[in-house]
């Protein structure tokens, strides 16, 4: 995603899910027929220009394992926080998967099954 106002219309109209890391903005309403689409967001509170750089080649290289989780024509927003800055991928990888679990629905990809979440078919 490069244009400003696929930006603005997902940070303004579509659902956010927060994370200590990073924050993610979801829109369902683009095109389609379209391929999901997905920007970062990397300010200068984070760092320098080579911690800035550093952490956006990190989210993309997770969100291009996740993007299959994504429907076609939906717009997603990846803005990291300063705390991306000293966070480990693993707990990048953790944190995009909640928030995606959160906006996308379903098992973001990467993510084992929660075993107390298993029902038997008893109640």
């Amino acid at each position: 995603m490069r244009r400003a106002d696929e930006f603005a219309s997902a940070i303004r109209k579509g659902r956010r899910a927060g994370r200590p890391t990073l924050v993610a903005h979801y829109s369902d309403r683009g095109d389609p027929s379209d391929p999901p689409r997905v920007g970062f967001v990397v300010s200068k509170a984070v760092g320098g220009a080579v911690v800035r750089n550093r952490v956006k080649r990190r989210l993309r290289d997770l969100m291009r394992h996740r993007l299959h989780a994504l429907p076609r024509g939906s717009l997603l927003v990846v803005r990291a926080n300063p705390q991306a800055a000293s966070a480990r991928s693993d707990q990048l990888a953790a944190e995009l998967d909640v928030a995606l679990d959160r906006l996308v629905g379903g098992r973001a990809p990467g993510r084992r099954p929660d075993p107390r979440a298993a029902t038997d078919g008893q109640a």
